[in-house]
């Protein structure tokens, strides 16, 4: 078994591609399973990794009193069984980014339901881009069931594909200054975070009639981003291989791992600079950052607590662009952009976004929101399987 000392730099060739796209259509073996059990205590500490304090998906007394009678899992919960997109195929050292999904939701996840995923490559693009020049984009779609065999969610996820050495000698991140804060901004940063309770919609019932195009929903702050964070978003998920366990996966990609330096040989991922800066700047990103699945989960926390426990959640986009590093702060924000009724659904889309303190938009989204309406001929919101967005499958 041979392991570099440091991650390998390939370059990306044309069999690459030729190879990639003859897989198109193929299933993957799912990712872990890391978390495939709904509990009380996995839905809670689900929570505890992205920040999420709406009880209805941590408190189970505060669930029963619920139009559910029970607790039900945040949205974003299956990505504790596994990231959908991340990079698991094609292109061997070559580095890989998550770079984004799209989801719809039919069912709530409930404690006792048991979640499995089926995931198949759906398409693969070639770009030339800023950061690393030539690259490629990865498409896969997953299915989330439960124990039934019923469809909890359908996601498309990609990731984009770079070449170490071309990201890191390009410098398109170089002059991005470390944050420096006041006192005060600090302060006031805390104070948003504390007060974010309030904000939650909960058992107050929202109406699609009391929605206007043009309203604001309320803005969540995540950060600084800490090391305390992207760990306790890992354990969130239930991720975390050592040792022999570790030892095992090497064995079977020994490209994707590498002795380090700084652990005296002990050996790492090559996703690694999400926690060690001097693997992140070898890479090409500005420094340590977060994962791209975390940010997607907090944008979904701000729509959820403004969209109260009556709704459901049917669609949640996020397009990662730029790297949130350690001592960002995320602002998640979003406008309702058009309110409608389509097969029998009163429907919101939100234009949403990451937003970071230097006023950069980090991540664009939308989400769709099916609201309960005043209308007493229209059907009271159970969940979203009776509704259909009729999505693309690569969108």
């Amino acid at each position: 078994m041979t392991i570099t000392n440091a991650p390998v730099e390939i370059s990306i060739t044309d069999e690459m591609f030729a190879d990639a796209q003859s897989r198109i259509g193929s299933l993957l073996r799912p990712e872990g399973p890391y978390l495939s059990d709904a509990t009380a205590d996995t839905l809670r500490n689900f929570c505890n990794g992205i920040g999420d304090l709406n009880l209805l998906y941590r408190d189970p007394g505060d669930g029963a009193r619920s139009r559910f009678g029970s607790m039900i899992g945040h949205p974003m919960f299956p990505y504790a069984y596994g990231w959908p997109g991340r990079t698991r195929w094609g292109f061997a050292g070559v580095h890989g980014f998550y770079a984004g999904n799209d989801w719809e939701f039919f069912r709530a996840i409930r404690p006792g339901d048991r979640l499995s995923c089926t995931e198949r490559i759906v398409g693969v693009e070639e770009r030339e881009g800023k950061f690393s020049g030539r690259m490629a984009i990865q498409y896969t779609e997953a299915n989330y069931l439960n124990q039934y065999d019923q469809l909890i969610a359908r996601v498309l996820g990609w990731c984009t594909r770079h070449e170490r050495r071309q990201a890191r000698e390009k410098g398109k991140y170089k002059n991005v200054q470390p944050s420096d804060y006041t006192p005060e901004e600090l302060d006031a940063v805390t104070q948003m975070v504390l007060d974010e309770p309030q904000q939650i919609r909960g058992s107050r019932t929202r109406y699609w009639e009391d929605v206007t195009e043009g309203q604001s929903i309320d803005t969540i702050a995540r950060g600084p981003l800490s090391l305390m964070d992207t760990m306790g978003f890992l354990v969130g998920c239930g991720r975390g291989h050592t040792h022999g366990v570790l030892l095992q996966g090497v064995v079977k990609h020994p490209g994707h791992f590498f002795r380090s330096e700084e652990a005296s040989g002990g050996i790492e991922y090559t996703g690694i600079g999400h926690h060690r800066e001097s693997i992140a700047k070898a890479v090409g990103a500005p420094g340590t950052y977060d994962y791209g699945p975390q940010r997607t989960a907090w944008m979904a926390s701000a729509v959820t607590n403004w969209m109260g426990d009556h709704a459901f959640l049917k669609r949640l986009r996020a397009d990662i662009r730029l790297f949130n590093t350690f001592g960002d702060v995320t602002y998640c924000k979003g406008t309702v952009t058009r309110k409608y009724v389509e097969n029998g659904g009163h429907l919101v889309d939100i234009e949403i976004w990451a937003e970071n303190q230097r006023g950069e938009i980090t991540a664009p989204g939308l989400a769709t929101v099916l609201l309960p309406s005043r209308d007493p001929a229209s059907p009271i919101v159970t969940d979203g399987s009776a509704v259909s967005l009729n999505l693309p499958t690569i969108r």
